[in-house]
């Protein structure tokens, strides 16, 4: 290694990555586009910090993220803090604390990055940024549609067409294991094959007959929203888990109606990473690809602990895989000023278009020099000229 060599300085933790041009722009361009969508709908954007106290960080449904949160001692006040894994997290404590008093509904949005312990054999980063919108104060369809609708529309202005969306209502195994009275290990054993999409487990997880068809039921009911609402409708449910499946089916009738065109399926028993959604909950997805786009759902905001807790829905937008299924945005031409042209020189190509590139040292030649530093078009006897 010779004494300038200092490439080792590059290396970076596992899951952590330099964001480099052209694409540290093109996430910030796709950032401000989706927070006007969202302010275009009424939503206010807030900044929380990046590391607060953990109590605050990991209560409420906080707890679901406490694995997956990096903790630090607060050398003023030597208390345990933690660096935000979720900034929805953080939105809701805002919701509840600091505004509390303000009216409801109220709509919030923020921007920003997030660190996570581990990634997953998915999504191995452990850095990303995370873009969304938050409704607080109200438990109605009207809400959960707006939430999955808002979504599709700050990824379509972003640039992501063909959208499909896959709706979850990770509530409804335990409000009809509650209505059969299924508790302990044989649930542990349902979840299970729930989990695995395997109707035999169910069998063998269960003894009674019409509970056995009735999960098995459930879990058939997955597939185009439409024909797994009329699926889930021909069940003989508990009262509690007939509620949260009408639920469901005004929401998937409010969505048609604003967007027909939308496909949406359903999957009524998935719960993975869904643990501490309330409601009908969502996934975004491109059409060209299967990496999820953006994450949604009901939620309860606030500290149960503390008796503060309030109804919530909202959703996140994963901003590398968005920007990775997005179609690719030209780039602003550069124009090379050659040295000594007037600064007053500079707005007039800007309002053109152009990012100028001023010479701070004098260069022989001027196309060549602009070529160096990666220009597209050089000033030449006073116009743009194409390299």
């Amino acid at each position: 290694m010779s004494a300038n060599d200092n490439d080792h300085r590059g290396l970076l933790p596992a899951g952590l990555a330099d964001l480099l041009p052209p694409d540290a722009a093109r996430e910030a361009r796709a950032i401000d586009v989706a927070i006007e969508r969202f302010a275009a709908f009424g939503y206010e954007r807030v900044k929380p910090p990046v590391v607060e106290f953990e109590e605050s960080l990991l209560g409420g449904p906080g707890a679901a993220l406490a694995s997956q949160t990096f903790r630090l001692m607060d050398p003023v006040s030597q208390r345990m803090m933690g660096v935000r894994p979720d900034m929805t997290l953080q939105v809701a404590r805002i919701a509840v604390t600091r505004l509390k008093h303000v009216e409801r509904p109220l709509r919030l949005s923020y921007g920003g990055n997030v660190i996570r312990v581990r990634g997953s054999a998915l999504k191995p980063e452990r850095q990303f940024a995370q873009v969304g919108a938050e409704l607080f104060g109200v438990d109605t369809a009207e809400a959960d549609a707006e939430a999955v609708l808002l979504t599709v529309d700050a990824l379509r202005a972003i640039g992501v067409a063909e959208l499909t969306v896959d709706l979850n209502l990770p509530t409804l195994v335990a409000a009809v294991a509650g209505g059969l009275k299924l508790s302990g290990e044989p649930l542990r054993r349902l979840r299970r094959a729930l989990d695995r999409k395997d109707e035999a487990a169910i069998a063998k997880a269960l003894d009674d007959r019409k509970a056995i068809d009735l999960f098995v039921g459930l879990l058939r009911a997955a597939g185009p929203a439409d024909t797994a609402i009329a699926q889930l409708k021909k069940l003989k449910l508990p009262a509690a888990g007939t509620a949260e499946a009408a639920r469901l089916a005004e929401v998937v009738t409010l969505v048609h109606r604003a967007d027909p065109d939308l496909p949406l399926t359903l999957d009524p028993v998935e719960y993975r990473g869904l643990e501490y959604q309330t409601g009908v909950s969502f996934s975004v997805f491109a059409l060209k690809g299967r990496q999820e786009l953006a994450r949604g759902g009901r939620y309860s905001a606030g500290y149960p602990e503390d008796g503060v807790s309030e109804p919530a829905t909202g959703f996140t937008l994963y901003m590398d895989a968005v920007l990775a299924s997005s179609d690719a945005t030209s780039e602003r031409p550069r124009l090379y000023l050659p040295f000594a042209t007037a600064w007053s020189e500079a707005a007039h190509w800007q309002d053109k278009g152009y990012a100028v590139v001023r010479a701070v040292t004098a260069a022989a030649d001027t196309r060549k020099e602009a070529k160096r530093l990666r220009c597209t078009h050089a000033l030449i006897d006073g116009d743009a000229v194409p390299l």
